[in-house]
């Protein structure tokens, strides 16, 4: 654009009014396509392999490599190794506390706070967070062992009777096995997951529903932890409104037991169960991915690092695959642990290897020493750590008063979670949240938009007091993309907001046309009858004539009797022949000199007309005053062929009554696909336009209406197609 001094010291800004034809004409000028990669080439580059591009995949893929060799001892060796101290500290508790949500022996969650731990050092991607034991996912994997697993299947026999007593012994190894096998499943779905570039799976838990969810979990481990606190040994339930149903037979004080000195053999899980916890898997691989990568963006912001979402789903997935192999159970960053980490110095996952060095101290030679550690005190610890979910309860205050939908979400999440259990819980409230997201999008803000003079903005005329109707323009904007679930709705909004109910005009020229088309058949059987009698007439009167003609009609093959009218004038033209009975209708074009007689059509034919010409203001039931409608694309990021077919409807019908339809503001991607549905075979790409401004001068410029209100115009103009020089000017008030 150029820009010349105009009046009252402000510039005038010259430039063309861009369609998506003008634009591309543009493109193909200034070689923009040639930027664009073809896909064939991007695939054959991403499969070359060479030295540094191998040697990018391998960093990428073990993060370990790129800042293990840059580490420096004297500036990170000690705060990692305090901080490593400080978290070992708090793994020892947790993990025995945690693995009785688990309902698992407590020396299993020391396993389960040592491997993973390692297997992350050397696949994450985050520096600051703590892999190991976590509240809610130990509650999870413990509503799976005890449905898999409960008390009622291991009561010891005594002859034929059935004692109250639970072989522990058995339950808990059957719990192990259970346990060890969702977690390599859970582990594999991550890897799987991450392999594919499906990092994004985690946005589908919202904050609200994360909050609920650990909200509703919380209340479950203080159930579960009621009966170390008083010393009772409760009949579990599992399924729906498992929380509700317990019942206590004894009352006893236990303690942790023996924690067996020395690390397990790695052993295979047992795949027969597989089937029987793919869905808790999958759950357990959501929830954890979720917490973990939210933890670790927040500490990547704070510290100015990048986390790779994909590559931390590879290495959850390998700690949890791997840890599955040494009997642990499901694992992800621990908030408690992390900020500890990052509080006290941590700088990088060296810290998480201190910590793993004093669990493996703990295991080797302090295990001993926890033995009678009642389990009551691990009770107190969960806890303590459930504080921060507890806080959570006042989310309902903060999000009534400044969301109310995700209130709604936040409530369905923790009231599902309580009653339906953790896996049918987290089922039904990701179904309802993308249930909020449909009905967000299936019932949009539709407005009209007004010029705000002086610039090139386009606002709602609701909303904005300043802005001034653009006369005999509709500006129809939509806050939503157009799709299937909406396309009908943003059909009537705009038979709303432009006042035109173009059902029912459309349904009234129909009639009008039908009306018409059954003149035309009357008019036309009057015409065959008239010309059949003349015909006949005319053979009775002038016999001889006939019979010197007869020759002549032969050779043109007695063919044609009756043509329409091809001309604007109501008459009907007929030729003469021999036999009426056997004449076809044929053209004007074959008739020669002295054939065809002209019949005047009755006074009621002279309404016949063209009904392509049909307009409706001339059959004068409705007036209106707009002229142009512009629908503002601008938000829409996609359309699919629903979406695209009610568009080509709105241009078609609301051209029946001469109003033009205009699109602006669509995106790339947008424009592609309406390409791809066929959307131009019958509607002219000059009808979009890169944005409302250029479309709003369009319709001024070509409808003659000259140009918008409070502008300081030059000279405004618009050329056709053919023409190259295609501008329009304002002022821009301001100094350079």
């Amino acid at each position: 654009p150029s820009m010349a001094k105009g009046r009252k010291g402000g510039y005038r800004v010259e430039r063309e009014i861009l369609n998506e034809e003008r634009l591309e004409e543009l493109s193909q000028r200034l070689d923009i396509s040639q930027t664009r990669i073809p896909l064939s080439y991007r695939l054959k580059n991403s499969l070359r392999c060479s030295v540094p591009s191998l040697k990018r995949r391998v960093v990428s893929f073990l993060p370990v490599l790129y800042w293990l060799p840059r580490y420096s001892i004297w500036d990170y060796g000690m705060p990692d190794l305090i901080s490593g101290i400080s978290v070992g500290i708090m793994h020892l508790p947790q993990g025995m506390a945690y693995a009785l949500l688990a309902s698992l022996p407590p020396v299993f969650g020391l396993y389960t706070s040592f491997y993973p731990a390692l297997i992350y050092f050397f696949f994450g991607s985050s520096r600051h967070i703590s892999i190991g034991t976590f509240t809610v996912l130990s509650i999870m994997v413990g509503s799976v062992t005890e449905r898999l697993a409960p008390d009622a299947d291991f009561l010891i026999m005594n002859g034929t009777n059935v004692t109250a007593e639970v072989d522990i012994t058995a339950r808990d190894q059957y719990r192990v096995q259970v346990a060890a096998a969702t977690t390599v499943l859970a582990g594999l779905i991550q890897v799987i997951l991450g392999l594919v570039q499906f990092g994004f799976v985690g946005t589908y838990l919202s904050e609200p529903l994360v909050r609920g969810y650990t909200s509703a979990a919380a209340a479950h481990a203080v159930v579960a932890q009621l009966k170390y606190i008083f010393g009772v040994s409760p009949i579990r339930f599992s399924g729906p409104f498992s929380l509700v149903y317990v019942s206590t037979g004894t009352f006893e004080i236990s303690v942790v037991g023996e924690i067996p000195s020395g690390l397990q053999p790695p052993t295979l899980p047992n795949t027969s169960y597989f089937s029987e916890v793919v869905v808790d898997a999958f759950a357990l691989a959501v929830v954890g991915y979720a917490i973990s990568i939210s933890l670790g963006k927040t500490f990547a912001l704070k510290h100015g690092y990048k986390v790779d979402s994909n590559q931390e789903l590879v290495a959850l997935g390998l700690s949890n695959a791997v840890g599955g192999f040494f009997q642990c159970y499901s694992v992800c960053a621990s908030m408690s642990r992390s900020l500890i980490q990052e509080t006290t110095g941590g700088r990088t996952q060296m810290a998480g290897v201190s910590s793993a060095v004093i669990v493996l101290v703990t295991v080797l030679k302090l295990g001993p020493l926890f033995q009678e550690l009642p389990k009551a005190v691990l009770s107190a610890i969960v806890f303590v750590n459930l504080k921060g979910m507890f806080k959570q309860y006042a989310d309902i205050v903060t999000l009534w008063r400044s969301s109310k939908i995700d209130l709604l979400v936040w409530l369905m999440t923790w009231a599902s979670t309580v009653f339906f259990n953790l896996d049918m819980g987290l089922g039904a409230s990701i179904s309802f949240a993308l249930l909020t997201v449909i009905f967000r999008t299936q019932r949009p803000r539709y407005s009209v938009l007004g010029h705000l003079p002086g610039t090139e903005l386009y606002l709602d005329m609701e909303t904005h007091k300043e802005v001034r109707e653009v006369p005999g323009i509709t500006i129809f904007h939509s806050s939503a993309t157009i799709y299937f679930a909406n396309a009908e709705l943003y059909l009537e909004a705009l038979k709303q907001k432009s006042g035109l109910d173009i059902t029912k005009m459309i349904t009234y020229k129909r009639r009008q046309e039908a009306k018409q088309r059954k003149r035309e058949r009357r008019a036309a059987r009057r015409a065959r009858r008239e010309a059949k009698r003349q015909v006949c007439n005319k053979r009775f009167c002038d016999e001889d004539l006939v019979q010197d003609d007869e020759l002549s009609w032969k050779e043109r093959e007695n063919s044609t009797v009756f043509v329409m009218p091809e001309t604007p004038h109501n008459s009907w033209v007929y030729l003469k022949g021999t036999d009426p009975e056997t004449t076809t209708l044929g053209s004007l074009s074959d008739l020669q000199d002295g054939d065809i007689t002209t019949l005047e059509s009755s006074s009621e034919d002279t309404l016949s007309r063209d009904l392509e010409r049909v307009s409706l203001g001339s059959l004068g039931k409705w007036t209106w005053d707009i002229h142009s409608i512009i629908l503002d694309l601008s938000p829409a990021n996609f359309i699919d062929t629903v979406a695209i077919k009610t568009l080509r409807n709105i241009f078609h019908d609301f051209g029946e009554i001469d109003v033009d339809i205009y699109m602006a503001g669509c995106q790339a991607l947008v424009v592609e696909q309406l390409e791809q549905g066929g959307f131009f075979s019958d509607i002219d790409k000059e009808r979009l336009f890169t944005s409302v401004h250029d479309a709003v001068l369009y319709c001024l410029n070509r409808r003659g209406a000259g140009a918008l209100p409070n502008y300081e115009t030059a000279a405004v103009s618009f050329t056709d197609s053919d023409t190259t020089d295609t501008t329009y000017s304002h002022t821009v008030r301001g100094c350079m």
